[in-house]
């Protein structure tokens, strides 16, 4: 199978949507959300509010440079950010699963956003040199 752009804006889309929905958790249900991730309660409810809107503000940065540049540079360096921080912080302190789990994930993506990017531009080069 070759890898298009449409298949480059579909898992830009993806994981700016997996960002809206994390995003919406932490601002539509921050308590559940956080009993879901493995803490008891969260006090104060801000900071659970502000990771939901840091994951939206994030999302629409995502879907701006890719519509605007065709550019993965903020997916691939927010989810490298957020692999070393979770991973360390879990490495630190010991901390709930959705943590070291969301680490592995972020990572995951940065790669495979890289990847997927890579393999484009590739064919768009030996495109223009045939």
């Amino acid at each position: 199978m070759r890898i298009t752009e449409n298949h480059e804006r579909l898992l830009i889309f993806l994981v700016a949507l997996h960002s809206i929905i994390v995003g919406g958790m932490f601002l539509l249900a921050p308590h559940w959300t956080m009993r879901f991730a493995g803490w008891r309660s969260i006090d104060p409810v801000f900071f659970a509010y502000q990771a939901g809107i840091f994951h939206l503000v994030l999302a629409a940065a995502y879907l701006l440079e890719y519509r605007q540049y065709r550019g993965v540079s903020i997916v691939i360096t927010a989810k490298t950010i957020a692999l070393v921080f979770l991973i360390t912080a879990t490495v630190i302190d010991p901390i709930p699963w959705a943590v070291w789990t969301s680490g592995i994930l972020d990572g995951l993506m940065a790669v495979v956003v890289w990847w997927v990017h890579r393999t484009v531009a590739g064919e768009k080069v030996r495109r223009l040199e045939s």
